[in-house]
């Protein structure tokens, strides 16, 4: 079929340039040149098609579903510094095609086995003046989605590119909202999602989620951000958008010698929100194969840790008075964590530093006097729990660096196998350290911060640690390549529960579902059961909300956040903790709306039971959820976390039922959830144990 279109795009090209010659030739004029072609790449399924070509000379891309618009004519191009703008005066050269079709397994994720079906096309587009610079364009089509990049070949006239702008529209087709944060602002990726016309975005991060008038659902992204400074998403009129490349300390954005590609621009697109998720796959098959080999020493896990106390300004990270990583504290929740099965102990602050200005006494490998680290680590060794590491840099990504083999072979020497990294800086507050000690501002999304992410986790997985990412880069499926990168923060997380002005709301989960998480992992930190901040304000959450959290935001390696004695003062919510997986065989988003309610379904990797989590925003809800996912001919006990009469955030927050049902592939359940409510259930396989 790919060889049958090709030949059709050249046909159809000898075709024009026949007509414009006979034309030339009767009007008494040479043929002076050849327009360029109209490429058309589609889905395997025919339905999604991808459209090159050329408008006065500049190239236009434009996406289509069902031949209706998705993306209306967009315009590509670069502003190279020392060589000038690459976008007029472009000439499309013949189209390559190829087709793939297959699976690949994840080691850890969502979904064990992950389907990888496209079709593809690559053109080179080269300009018509005196220095004749190449730029290929690569574009994969899948049934649900677009990918495409820039691949720049090794020539002669551009071998040092000093990319100042890259100029990559999106010019999104039909009438739509957005849900979006602001992009390149002081707090990185932490802010509440605005919600609003397409047309009235600022600069947003992505992804960014749009919802047109006829429910069509459209998500703006990247896959495979390695050397390259991430993009912001720029509004310039109407609804048209284009790319502005995170900002670098140099004159230039990014720099990089020729052969080399950008990153994957991706448009994910499903006809509502449930399938706009189911897309987004795209992402990881984007991304390069598993780099690491074995990682079978990668363990998606539960964890605990000494965190939320700082929050509720209980304990510090510095030393003093109110120091919470000592070695009694530390001792403590081992013993908790292995009581109630948690793999792991996370402790903040307990190495020398807390806080340096900039990050810059930071002693990664030496603890505080109060902290036995030793003694730590054997005593969690015999209680069969292990000791989750810690490393904030208050954004010294160069101090980090310079320390980063010794930090790491000191973990390894001490039983550590998962560090949870931190980079606490305003947007441009990165420091870097070029050879000779100069210290340069980088932002947390630059180029050099691209960098920074792939070392980390190249230098972690030597010493077969795995990496939870705070105040990252975005995630654009690195996964794949380095599976030791199990998470990562970039959003507005619980702690902003305890002391944000305002507190995240009940709809900030069925937001995230849909806009965030469409990138990855996220280390949300739920579990909050005592539904109390700092000084005691009250959570927007019902108890059931925050189990489900466990269900809806998707992490391998999931945190009980509350303090332990919070736990014991409610059992039932502290069972759901204890017995919810982390790791998936295979996931279902079952409903939901942005910003709405959600409802999603997991398998447990290995075994036959389903958990279901739904959450609802501020207004009460009821949801049918038809179980015909679950084996057909076989009953399943459903054991059910939901809120009780009177429940809701306008009532009794912690009002929970607990009750167990047996059900059927042919039945469906009606759930409530009241106000910033929901639910968490269990469907075990009658029989089975799990």
């Amino acid at each position: 079929m790919t060889g049958l279109a090709a030949f059709a795009d050249r046909w159809s090209s000898a075709r024009r340039l026949v007509l414009l010659a006979a034309a030339c030739l009767l009007a008494g004029t040479p043929v002076l040149a050849q327009n360029d072609p109209t490429y058309r790449q589609c889905s395997p399924d025919g339905r999604l098609c991808f459209l090159l070509t050329t408008e006065d000379e500049i190239p236009t891309y434009s996406v289509e579903l069902d031949g209706e618009g998705v993306i209306a004519p967009s315009q590509l191009g670069f502003m190279l510094r020392g060589a000038g703008k690459w976008a007029h005066g472009m000439h499309l050269g013949e189209a390559v095609r190829r087709s793939h079709s297959g699976s690949w397994q994840q080691p850890w994720g969502e979904n064990r086995t992950v389907r990888d079906d496209y079709n593809e096309i690559r053109v080179p587009i080269t300009e018509q003046v005196k220095t004749k610079r190449e730029v290929d364009l690569v574009a994969r089509v899948f049934d649900d989605g677009v990918g495409f990049r820039f691949a720049f070949p090794r020539q002669k006239q551009l071998r040092d590119v000093k990319i100042d702008e890259e100029l990559t529209e999106f010019n999104i087709a039909g009438k739509a909202d957005a849900w979006w944060i602001p992009g390149g602002e002081w707090n990185r990726y932490e802010y509440l999602y605005n919600h609003t016309p397409a047309s009235e975005v600022g600069t947003a991060h992505t992804p960014i989620t749009f919802r047109r008038e006829d429910g069509l659902h459209i998500a703006i992204h990247e896959a495979a951000l390695t050397d390259y400074s991430a993009f912001w998403l720029e509004h310039v009129e109407g609804q048209r958008f284009r790319t502005r490349l995170a900002p670098s300390s140099q004159p230039w954005k990014v720099r990089r010698q020729t052969p080399f590609a950008t990153p994957w621009r991706t448009i994910l697109v499903g006809k509502d929100a449930p399938a706009l998720y189911a897309a987004s796959d795209i992402i990881l098959n984007l991304n390069e194969p598993n780099r690491l080999g074995d990682v079978s020493w990668v363990k998606p896990q539960k964890y605990i840790g000494i965190w939320w106390a700082m929050h509720l300004d209980l304990w510090s990270w510095n030393d003093g008075p109110k120091h919470g990583a000592t070695t009694e504290h530390a001792i403590r929740y081992i013993d908790f964590a292995a009581e109630h099965g948690f793999s792991s102990v996370l402790i903040e602050g307990w190495n020398k530093g807390w806080w340096s200005e900039s990050g810059r006494n930071f002693r990664f490998a030496e603890a505080y006097p109060d902290f036995d680290i030793d003694r730590i680590v054997a005593y969690a060794k015999t209680k069969g729990v292990e000791i989750m590491g810690h490393h904030e840099t208050a954004g010294n990504a160069g101090l980090y660096e310079r320390q980063l083999e010794a930090a790491y072979d000191y973990y390894e020497r001490h039983g550590v196998h998962a560090v949870k990294t931190g980079y606490v800086a305003d947007a441009g507050g990165v420091l870097r350290e070029d050879p000779d000690g100069t210290e340069q501002w980088e932002y947390h999304d630059g180029q050099f911060m691209a960098r920074h992410h792939v070392l980390v986790a190249q230098a972690a997985a030597r010493h077969h640690i795995a990496i939870n990412a705070h105040e990252p880069i975005k995630d654009t499926g690195l996964r794949r390549t380095y599976p030791n990168l199990v998470s990562r923060e970039g959003a507005r997380g619980t702690e902003y529960m305890a002391w944000g002005n305002p507190p995240n709301p009940p709809s900030h989960e069925p937001t995230l579902l849909f806009t965030r998480m469409l990138s990855g992992p996220l280390d949300y930190t739920p579990g909050i059961v005592s539904l109390a901040g700092r000084e005691g304000r009250p959570i927007p959450n019902t108890l059931a909300h925050q189990l489900a959290d466990y269900v809806v935001i998707y992490s391998p390696i999931q945190m009980a956040a509350d303090l332990p004695e919070n736990y014991l003062k409610h059992p039932d919510a502290l069972a759901f903790i204890e017995r919810v997986p982390v790791d998936w065989e295979r996931t279902r988003v079952l409903a939901g709306d942005i910003g709405e309610y959600a409802v999603v379904a997991r398998q447990r990797r290995g075994g036959s039971d389903w958990w279901i989590g739904g959450v609802t925003d501020a207004r009460r809800r009821e949801v049918t959820i038809d179980l015909s996912f679950l084996q057909r001919g076989r009953s399943y006990t459903a054991e059910i976390w939901r809120d009780g009469p009177g429940g809701g955030i306008d009532g009794d927050r912690f009002a929970m039922a607990r009750e167990t049902r047996t059900v059927t592939a042919g039945d469906a359940l009606s759930m409530v959830m009241e106000s910033g409510g929901g639910f968490g259930i269990s469907l075990t396989l009658d029989g089975t144990g799990r």
